[in-house]
């Protein structure tokens, strides 16, 4: 079960704003209506506790979406690798964000092993916060199986009304605790308070869509000819905006910049998406994702059937961003539901 502390709400503030004395901190912060954003904070008032999903998901702090892999002098033959990081500790990260940062830790720890995305990783401190409901009607996390707590974190926030309880899973998450003298040990009732939140949740919480979680693989497998592509097709306008927020997408194009001596000059690894027109091209200009709806078929198979192949999970986190922010309104639970129907 591991050690288990309580913070008192009227703490919170001091807690934050020690916590940024220890490094920076960074957490969900209001950007306006229905909108929230990771950014620094020092303390509490800046935090927004109940939010939805943010605008991008932690995983920029993971894989930035421009960073600096090398820097290069053409005439004198140098080639000197870059690693840029920064240490941080990032609060209030919702289970769904906690399963695509696990997601993207098996894909860049897998052979061959990213070291500028573990270096990067291991300088991070991650503290969790529990949803004790649904964030809107675009989440889908109870048939991912990710609206309750599974690791990945090195403290867990549980918003018990008057109080937090507060699971210390790591090293790092027992050495803040240490740090900051404000904690005190969980009681028998505060366990009684928590169990009585997730027998709660167990009700509110259900598969969103009519499909059970062991069944989607199969069903995107089955549904690679459906008619349900060349609807979206008609639809996508090929933005991009899904791969961009979505917490598991992790392709990346790399980009040199060449500077006014055209000698010197650095390259970048960048965020890519699957959605563009251009990222299934190849030399002669052939593509092998031609049309939209190929490409929407494709970013769906690599959450609900390749990974489970690869890696043996989903990487769908059941955020909802992808259907948040879609300029066409195509929305991911509409479209598990209309390949099930159609497979009826």
């Amino acid at each position: 079960m591991g050690k288990y502390v309580i913070l008192k709400k009227t703490d919170f503030n001091e807690f934050i704003e020690k916590l940024a004395k220890i490094k920076p901190v960074v957490a969900p912060v209001a950007k306006g209506k229905k909108s929230f954003a990771f950014a620094e904070v020092t303390t509490g008032k800046e935090v927004a506790v109940d939010y939805i999903p943010t605008i991008l998901p932690p995983k920029k702090y993971f894989l930035p979406q421009k960073e600096k892999i090398l820097e290069f002098n053409k005439k004198k033959q140098e080639w000197t690798p870059v690693l840029e990081y920064s240490e941080k500790i990032i609060f209030g990260v919702h289970t769904c964000d906690l399963a695509g940062i696990q997601s993207l830790n098996i894909v860049f720890t897998s052979k061959p092993k990213d070291i500028n995305y573990i270096v990067r990783k291991d300088k991070l401190v991650i503290i969790g916060l529990e949803c004790n409901h649904y964030c809107d009607e675009y989440a889908s996390c109870a048939v991912m199986d990710n609206h309750l707590p599974n690791g990945g974190y090195d403290l867990f926030f549980t918003d018990l009304k008057k109080y937090f309880m507060i699971h210390v899973n790591t090293l790092a998450g027992e050495e803040i605790i240490s740090k900051i003298k404000l904690f005190e040990e969980a009681k028998p009732i505060n366990f009684h308070d928590l169990e009585a939140l997730r027998e709660e949740k167990r009700k509110i919480f259900k598969d969103e869509v009519k499909v059970g979680h062991k069944a989607l693989k199969d069903l995107f497998e089955k549904s690679v000819n459906s008619n349900v592509w060349k609807e979206l097709d008609k639809r996508c306008v090929s933005c991009g905006n899904c791969t961009n927020v979505c917490p598991t997408c992790y392709c990346f194009d790399v980009k040199d910049d060449i500077n006014l001596d055209f000698n010197t000059g650095s390259r970048y690894r960048v965020w890519d998406s699957c959605q563009n027109e251009d990222f299934a091209k190849v030399a002669g200009g052939e593509s092998f994702r031609e049309n939209r709806g190929q490409r929407q078929l494709h970013r769906h198979m690599r959450k609900f059937n390749y990974p489970v192949e690869k890696f043996s999970r989903y990487f769908c986190t059941g955020c909802g961003r992808c259907s948040r922010t879609c300029m066409a309104g195509i929305n991911l639970k509409e479209t598990i539901n209309a390949l099930a129907e159609e497979k009826k």
